[in-house]
This record gives structure tokens, sequence and C-alpha cells, in this order.
């Protein structure tokens, strides 16, 4: 077991719905290594704060992070979206997009 992280497991929620916006949140827990129930509460945490947009495509949930928000400490002055484009090597999530439907 590992003593200590650099990211908090919000962070690393984030990075996953980053990188996976249509994730579930199981996927997103067993991803990070946490219960699902733990993570339906940082998903919630992270979408109060404004960090996380949720929509919903049929029956499932995905989430879109909105990168402009800044960081909640007073050491940088990053905005999520840039501590995310390091973490990931991405400029922001890849939204997966639907086959046409042939008539």
């Amino acid at each position: 077991m590992r003593e200590w992280t650099f990211l908090t497991n919000h962070g690393l929620v984030l990075a996953v719905i980053f990188q996976r916006s249509h994730s579930t949140v199981r996927e997103i827990g067993d991803a990070v290594g946490i219960t699902e129930r733990a993570t339906h509460k940082i998903v919630r945490d992270l979408e109060r704060e404004g960090y996380l947009t949720k929509g919903k495509e049929g029956r499932r949930n995905y989430y879109t992070v909105n990168p402009d928000v800044p960081m909640r400490d007073d050491v940088t002055d990053a905005d999520v979206g840039q501590l995310l484009k390091v973490l990931t090597g991405r400029r922001r999530s890849r939204r997966r997009t639907r086959e046409p439907v042939a008539p």
C-alpha cells in the first residue's frame, strides 16, 4: 500500500474524467482505486464547485471538465485546465461522437 501521492482523489478523478468523459462512475473509481460511493461524492463535489458539468446521453451520464476554473489554492496562479494538460498530455477531454444513423 502506498503511503502518499502527489494528487488527491479529487485531482485523480478530475484527470480520469478529463481523459475519458464517457466513463461510468464505477470505471472512474476503478481507475483511481476508490469505491463507487467515494467516486460519486467526489463527482458531486467537483460538479458543485464548477469543475465539472454533467450531461446525459440516453441513459448514461457524461462529464465535461470546465478548464477555466481556477485551482483551489493560493500557491498557483493556474487554472485546472493547465494542470490537466500537464498531467495528461492533452489539451482537453475528447467527447465521443456518435456515428450518424443511416436512413
